[in-house]
């Protein structure tokens, strides 16, 4: 067999953990925290069936939903994400600079084709979201990691390594970030989209938990503090609508969009047509609205218990994110354990979760105590009993 390339290589790291994400969810009998995915009691089933049987026919949409489409993406669900999603956040966007893409991880895969040249140097977040350092790593990117706090990231160790590596982009997940459920400040927002303008950086906003929101202030994207194009915007149909239908969006400089089309064209012609009218035909019939209450009502539900379980099970020391939205909290146990160690123990309690040491970039030791807990997809009723077996096991290592 012919050699591999050499970026199987240089993702090798990342890549086995994103295989460990999916391993426990496969076992009924275990309760995962490990997943990522929303309620899915909460998907919208019976108004797609609905959606679909009116569109599936000759005489309505059936024609367009099979044919091809144009690269960039249904109009009517471009001027939805402007008018709905982007205006109302403080975003003036238009159809025109938005690209309708295959999930929210397309739109890494896009701009590391537009953008990345091996060795090039992206600053995220310690601890991200693993799945986008593959993709980075894929490029044959540098990751780097700068420093967080409570907070989320700190803008001065930003600037300060921009100021030594010169990186290409800072990759940030500002609203209840994945893997910690924190949420970025509005002035620390405004000054990384300063950063991206004063050092020609681009700032890549990855935002698709933002609407998720139980507790709290809202706050305004990064990108409605750019005043350059340095920000792009980032976002995905997945926890608003349907993990499955494979659709994201992201909004940028004209500029940007423009080679963003063209590496989209060359990469899969465009997204699904489809889903795309599936999801335009949600929101033009009114079911929006209600279903994105239900969904916050849904999660909130479960973020609470989540937090009633953990006061409850875990040991005296143990600390954790309260989450004002989104689907995780991060947990920081206390005595020296090993959540890596630990998870291979976990399978005998029936319960799953991740391991922290693996968000942080460049096998750094950080995390070794830590674990991601997402309670999007455990019913209440399953949270208590999960974390009831997973406080036993760590208690019995203390």
């Amino acid at each position: 067999m012919p050699a591999f390339a050499k970026r199987m290589e240089y993702m090798a790291g990342s890549a086995d953990i994103i295989r460990g994400l999916f391993g426990a969810m496969n076992d009924p009998e275990t309760i995962s925290f490990g997943g990522g995915a929303p309620a899915s009691d909460a998907l919208p089933v019976e108004q797609l069936r609905e959606i679909a049987n009116d569109v599936l026919t000759r005489g309505s949409r059936g024609v367009e939903a099979l044919q091809y489409g144009p690269v960039q993406g249904v109009k009517q669900l471009r001027d939805i994400v402007a008018e709905k999603l982007l205006a109302p956040k403080g975003v003036p966007a238009t159809a025109d600079d938005i690209l309708i893409v295959n999930g929210g991880l397309e739109t890494m895969n896009l701009l590391c084709q537009v953008f990345i040249n091996p060795g090039d140097v992206i600053l995220c977040e310690s601890p991200t979201f693993v799945h986008c350092v593959e993709i980075f790593e894929m490029f044959e990117a540098k990751c780097v990691g700068c420093k967080t706090d409570d907070f989320g990231i700190v803008p001065e160790d930003v600037e300060e390594k921009i100021r030594e590596l010169h990186p290409k982009m800072v990759y940030v997940i500002p609203t209840f970030q994945n893997p910690t459920g924190k949420t970025l400040p509005a002035d620390r927002r405004q000054k990384l989209a300063e950063l991206g303008s004063k050092y020609d950086v681009i700032i890549l906003e990855d935002d698709p938990y933002r609407d998720l929101r139980y507790s709290g202030e809202e706050l305004k994207p990064i990108k409605s503090y750019d005043k350059t194009g340095h920000t792009v915007l980032a976002n995905s149909f997945s926890k608003i609508f349907s993990p499955g239908s494979r659709l994201g969006y992201v909004y940028a400089d004209h500029a940007i969009i423009d080679k963003l089309i063209d590496a989209k064209s060359a990469t899969n012609s465009h997204t699904s047509m489809l889903p795309q009218i599936l999801c335009a035909e949600f929101f033009v019939r009114g079911y929006f609205d209600e279903h994105l209450k239900k969904l916050c009502a849904v999660h909130k539900e479960r973020r609470d218990a989540m937090m009633a379980a953990l006061e409850k099970n875990m040991p005296e020391g143990t600390k954790w994110v309260f989450p004002d939205g989104g689907l995780f909290t991060w947990v920081e146990l206390p005595g020296g354990i090993d959540t890596t160690e630990l998870l291979k123990e976990s399978a005998a309690y029936k319960v799953a979760y991740i391991a922290g040491a693996g968000f942080f970039v460049g096998n750094t030791g950080e995390g070794k105590n830590c674990m991601r807990i997402s309670y999007g997809n455990v019913t209440p009723e399953k949270i208590e009993i999960g974390m009831k077996r997973l406080g036993d096991l760590i208690k019995s290592k203390l």
